[in-house]
């Protein structure tokens, strides 16, 4: 019997990424920005080399109460506290050095822009397979004579090829959006307001070492003393840390700490909520051209009835329409957010959690299921060409084909 409260997924057939998305990925991810904040500072000087080594050797996912965090997570209003708390004790005598100088929603923030980053590699990867196949089928259809319709009703004659071409360019857009959404995810490190504040060496030494001496961070104190790298004159002790901080990451520095400056969520929510339109744009046009009574198109494998042994339904055109759909409302929830008061917000950062992670859910399926689709289509030049009640040139339909096709 399964977790009677757990979410497996039946009502929503059109996700995707569940292992880069679920509470496991997003756990891993908390743990990760903990463990790079305590990497940066022993970097910097700001902890010892064994305390990074103790953080990161307590952050194992499998050692923690996941279900025990979600129930004690409700009292703070985020899962960050317990985490904290339970990490903390996970690491020992070095304990004192999680999360020092942090505020929740930098873990929070830099952890889902850590679960996107690892599932947008995901969704490139499935639309560079969707583009390259349907640049073969522009290619191969360049010349089959279909009726272009506008209004529901048959215009002129254009040719499947350049449909094909035009779903690839939607593609390639959406790729390119996400694509720079990804390079620009940032990390988030501000402390308690947004200024950095708590780690300038003019905090108090028990703010950063209670509970070490000031003898173990000295170099000469011992071999394995830990010898930090060295400031550049002037430079600012707040920014160097969240620079290494990001680094430490693979994620973009942000020139400000962005608590209440969402453009990184906006834009990406942006991007997914195209993308959706773009794969339901393609997906439209396969259910319309494969109903019974067009028949131009069909999925190479579709689904069956529970009712009608005899019908090949378009599922994966199906899945990829459901989640377009949703996409731009919950995007819309997204967009809403920037709207957050002081510098730091109570209710609008913790809207966009679930949101954003169902976003990126859905747009992984659609494009999953886009390659799958893509990768099956059959094309019926006959029934097109059986279709076609009007006469006349294609115009340069072949010449925008090709010309389309020589763009990246």
């Amino acid at each position: 019997m399964a977790d009677p409260d757990a979410d497996l997924g039946l009502l929503s057939p059109m996700r995707g990424a569940a292992g880069e998305t679920g509470d496991v990925a997003v756990l891993r991810a908390l743990l990760d920005a903990e463990v790079a904040l305590t990497r940066a500072q022993a970097a910097l000087g700001r902890a010892p080399r064994e305390a990074a080594e103790a953080v990161a050797g307590a952050a194992r996912v499998a050692a923690f109460d996941l279900p025990g965090l979600v129930a004690r997570a409700r009292s703070g209003g985020n899962p960050v506290i317990p985490l904290v708390e339970d990490l903390r004790a996970a690491a020992g005598p070095y304990g004192a050095h999680v999360h020092r100088g942090a505020t929740s929603q930098d873990i929070m923030d830099t952890a889902l822009m850590l679960v996107a980053h690892r599932t947008l590699g995901t969704v490139l990867a499935d639309l560079g397979r969707v583009a390259g196949d349907l640049a073969g089928l522009a290619a191969a259809h360049r010349d089959t004579v279909m009726a272009a319709r506008t209004l529901t009703q048959q215009a002129v004659p254009t040719t499947f090829g350049l449909k094909a071409a035009g779903w690839r360019r939607l593609v390639l857009d959406a790729r390119d959006r996400l694509r720079a959404a990804r390079d620009s995810l940032p990390a988030q490190l501000g402390g308690a307001a947004g200024t950095l504040a708590a780690f300038h060496p003019d905090a108090s030494e028990a703010a950063f070492h209670p509970d070490a001496s000031k003898a173990a961070f000295h170099p000469d104190a011992s071999e394995a003393a830990f010898r930090p790298e060295p400031p550049a004159p002037g430079e600012d002790p707040g920014l160097r840390l969240a620079a290494r901080f990001s680094a430490e990451l693979g994620l973009a520095e942000p020139a400000l700490p962005w608590h209440v400056l969402r453009t990184p969520v906006a834009d990406l929510g942006g991007a997914l909520a195209f993308a959706s339109g773009a794969l339901g744009k393609l997906a439209a046009d396969v259910l319309v051209l494969s109903r019974t009574e067009v028949g131009e198109l069909s999925e190479g494998v579709g689904g069956g009835s529970s009712s009608m042994p005899h019908k090949h339904n378009p599922v994966r055109a199906t899945m990829i329409a459901a989640a377009a759909r949703q996409v731009p409302a919950l995007a819309a929830v997204l967009y809403a957010s920037l709207a957050a008061e002081d510098e730091r917000p109570s209710g609008a950062w913790h809207a966009e959690w679930q949101p954003l992670r169902e976003c990126l859910r859905l747009v992984a399926g659609a494009a999953r299921d886009a390659a799958e689709l893509v990768a099956g289509l059959r094309v019926h030049p006959e029934r097109m060409r059986a279709n076609l009640t009007l006469s006349g040139s294609t115009g340069s339909a072949r010449a925008l084909v090709e010309r389309a096709l020589k763009e990246d």
